[in-house]
């Protein structure tokens, strides 16, 4: 009885030994967070290795859905309302699967339902938001760990790019950065002040908008600010009337705002207005 009280002693020591360490995941979880213009995406995932194995169109029949990823479904969040290949989708949470169709093209396909482990059993073509059929692209090197990245970001969109084995496929998506930009320029616009007409400037200048009402938003801002002159304020200035092909008032808020860097000691913007100058022909 001694000896069997002492097996159980050690087989309950051993237990609660290794109950108290903790061991890598064969397939690590992952969080990526990305602001793509004004809205914030998040994609949660799990990495499988290649260790050794042919992935896709073995390990991952051809034909069949897969998870895009490991252990529970991938999911990704968007803050706003965007387009995904052409597709408008709403803001809110989607699990992503791929269909794979080929070694040459793919379904990437994004669900409601994110409350599986997998693939659902039962597949629900209703709950199907958006899908993107990609062409896949053979890599001349070998992937170890499933990736996903957003990438070729602009301020209206990216990609989201899927890397594994030697395959690499992208979904392009939009987002509504300059709907949401316009409608609040037109809202602040009942009753601006400077910052407001001078952000909305500079934003007409980067988004290649009307450059008209750009030169007159940036004039209007630095007239309020007449008193308290802002170097970089001028420098935008200089910027769009030279956009608008009006290079004596270009060259003179340039030279407006290289006295206000040189007076602040700001090297850089110095620099910056003694190029253009240069490329105006004043200097």
């Amino acid at each position: 009885m001694k000896n069997l009280l002492l097996a159980f002693a050690v087989v309950a020591l051993t237990f609660n030994a290794n109950a108290q360490f903790e061991t890598p995941q064969p397939s690590p979880t992952s969080k990526l967070e990305q602001k793509v213009g004004l809205t914030d995406i998040t994609i949660e995932y799990s990495r499988p290795g290649v260790k050794g194995r042919t992935i896709f169109g073995g390990l991952e029949p051809w034909g069949t859905i897969w998870r895009t990823g490991a252990n529970k479904n991938t999911t990704i969040t968007f803050s706003d309302d965007v387009t995904i290949a052409g597709q408008d989708v709403k803001a809110g949470t989607y699990a992503i699967y791929t269909r794979l169709n080929s070694a040459k093209q793919w379904d990437v396909m994004f669900y409601s339902d994110t409350n599986n482990w997998g693939a659902p059993r039962e597949w629900d073509d209703s709950k199907v938001v958006a899908t993107a059929k990609v062409d896949v692209q053979e890599i001349p090197f070998n992937v170890e760990t499933f990736t996903i990245d957003i990438n070729n970001i602009t301020n209206d969109g990216g990609t989201i790019d899927m890397i594994w084995e030697k395959s690499y496929v992208g979904i392009p998506f939009t987002v509504p950065t300059d709907k949401t930009v316009s409608a609040s320029i037109d809202k602040i616009m009942s009753g601006p002040g400077a910052a407001d007409y001078y952000a909305a400037a500079r934003y007409y200048l980067e988004a290649d908008k009307d450059i008209n009402t750009a030169v007159k938003w940036i004039d209007m801002a630095i007239d309020m600010t007449k008193d308290d002159p802002r170097f970089w304020w001028l420098r935008q200035q200089a910027l769009i009337h030279a956009k608008a092909g009006n290079k004596d008032k270009a060259i003179k808020a340039a030279k407006a705002s290289m006295a206000g860097a040189k007076e602040a000691k700001n090297d850089q913007y110095v620099k910056m207005n003694m190029e253009s100058l240069k490329e105006w022909g004043a200097m």
